[in-house]
């Protein structure tokens, strides 16, 4: 690590010891947005701080709203209590009742609000004090009054202490007013103070980068002549350059297709022996049968003449060998076709045309709905963005990966198949096959795509060339697949294309 920036720090000390105009705008810029940062740390701790005033009216509004709704309660359940006593009608003891219970869910708010606070703190305890004795002395009078002892209730009342109790909780109430209103005045002088200081700091900070910017403005303005110059020089070395990579370009792409065609010859050259030595075989296996009936002539007229390990030879060696070699010549005739069909498609050209992704992925599944219904699973098609692209190397890529995802489906579990797409950023389109079946360990993630390689058993018939193909036409389309999988919990492979196949013209490599 220390080795890798040793070079980054050496040209960053060069650039500084040396005086160039660079190195000036460099530190202008540095200047202005070191003050930038101050100027916007100021702003930050300005916001904060009236975030802070602000919870603090809003707590201080609280505090004062719910001691003023404890006095409102209380006058309301002594309200009710007097209209009891005078009219012994019960409605007036469910308003009574009513803001009692009201009392100690405000309470609750109110020491919470007020929780820590040495000068609130003790008042609201004080506060609820007083409460609990004039809930209790209008508790008696309501009993007294309900056991018909009417004069005794009455002359409670008149004793005065209600109305002591009743006054004594208004100054506390007004007593938690005025602390709280005075908090928040000294609290808005200060917040005032903060904010001109801020005004005046951004102010000053603003003249400042006003003057940085001319400065830099001034510096780049040379900086660009030099550029401009530079790059001049630069424009004519690069039209050489580009020249150089169009003819390179050509002749690799000439290379390519010269390897193509290289693929094509060998792999149709290799047919013919190939194709001789599975008619020799078919003739060995038919001298076979011809050697093993005339063995059978002679062991049944003459067995002594018949040896046992010749019969062994003709009926069990001999039928052994002839069906590996017709094996091994089949196995060779499915890989010498799949390395044509990879140069076939290598060299087809290419159309692009608009795609409805939609139907064609429809159509597709539908295809293998036979071996889907079978399998007793399902393939879901949600709508899909439209593409520009070749129809039949879509067509083929789309269909090797769901013909695969039904393939190695999952017997322990309903299969399920799904296929979406999405648009991204930078003209591509990205669509995800994703299914629950077998999975792929983490090891074949990159090698299932090279030829001739499988991942997992292999209890279904394949020969390793599916996913090369897939790889390699989905490259000429200039796209990219990848794959996301787990083992034993399915598999998505996710393709890339651009959202328009832009094909070379035939003069880019003239």
């Amino acid at each position: 690590m220390i080795s890798a920036l040793r070079p980054t720090l050496l040209a960053f000390s060069q650039f500084v010891r040396t005086p160039t105009l660079g190195r000036r705008v460099a530190g202008l810029l540095a200047l202005a947005i070191a003050l930038l940062l101050v100027l916007n740390l100021a702003v930050f701790v300005l916001i904060q701080r009236t975030a802070d005033f602000n919870d603090t009216v809003e707590e201080a509004q609280q505090t004062r709203f719910v001691a003023r709704e404890v006095l409102t309660r209380l006058v309301d359940a002594e309200t009710g209590q007097r209209g009891y006593m005078l009219t012994g009608r019960l409605e007036y003891l469910s308003i009574h009742t009513e803001a009692i219970q009201r009392l100690p869910d405000l309470f609750e708010e109110l020491t919470g609000l007020t929780v820590g606070d040495p000068d609130l703190g003790p008042r609201v305890e004080h506060l609820r004090a007083l409460s609990d004795e004039r809930q209790i002395l209008m508790e008696r009078t309501i009993s007294l009054a309900r056991t018909g002892r009417f004069d005794e209730a009455v002359a409670l009342v008149r004793s005065g202490r209600g109305k002591v109790l009743m006054d004594a909780m208004r100054v506390e109430i007004a007593a938690i007013d005025e602390i709280q209103t005075t908090r928040l005045q000294f609290q808005t002088r200060q917040s005032e103070w903060a904010g001109n200081v801020t005004v005046i700091a951004n102010a000053f900070g603003g003249a400042v980068i006003l003057v940085l910017a001319g400065a830099s403005a001034w510096l780049i303005r040379r900086y660009i002549y030099e550029v401009q110059g530079a790059r001049d020089a630069l424009d004519r070395l690069n039209a050489g350059l580009e020249n150089q990579v169009r003819v390179r370009t050509f002749e690799l792409t000439r290379a390519n297709e010269e390897i193509q065609r290289f693929a094509y010859i060998v792999s149709h050259d290799l047919r013919a022996p190939l194709v001789n030595v599975m008619g020799y075989t078919a003739e060995l296996e038919q001298a076979g049968r011809i050697i093993d009936k005339q063995m059978t002539a002679v062991e049944t007229k003459a067995p002594k003449l018949v040896e046992q390990d010749a019969l062994t030879a003709v009926r069990e060696d001999v039928p052994e060998a002839i069906g590996f070699i017709r094996a091994s010549t089949e196995k060779m005739d499915r890989l010498i076709n799949a390395i044509l069909k990879l140069s076939r498609e290598g060299r087809r050209n290419l159309v692009p045309e608009p795609l409805d992704m939609t139907a064609m992925v429809r159509n597709i599944a539908d295809s293998v709905r036979h071996q889907t219904h079978a399998a007793g699973a399902e393939i879901v098609v949600e709508p899909l963005p439209g593409l520009e692209s070749d129809r039949l190397s879509v067509e083929q890529v789309l269909g090797n990966l769901i013909d695969n995802a039904v393939k190695y489906l999952d017997a322990s579990r309903p299969g399920r198949i799904v296929v979406t797409g999405e648009e991204t950023a930078g003209g591509w389109i990205v669509y995800r096959i994703a299914d629950n079946g077998r999975g792929i360990s983490d090891r074949d993630h990159e090698r299932i795509f090279e030829l001739f390689r499988r991942s997992g058993r292999q209890d279904r018939p394949g020969e390793g060339l599916g996913l090369a193909f897939v790889r390699n036409s989905v490259r000429r389309l200039g796209g990219d697949i990848t794959l996301e999988s787990e083992l034993g919990k399915g598999s998505t492979f996710i393709l890339k294309f651009p959202t328009r196949l832009i094909l070379p013209a035939a003069g880019d490599y003239a």
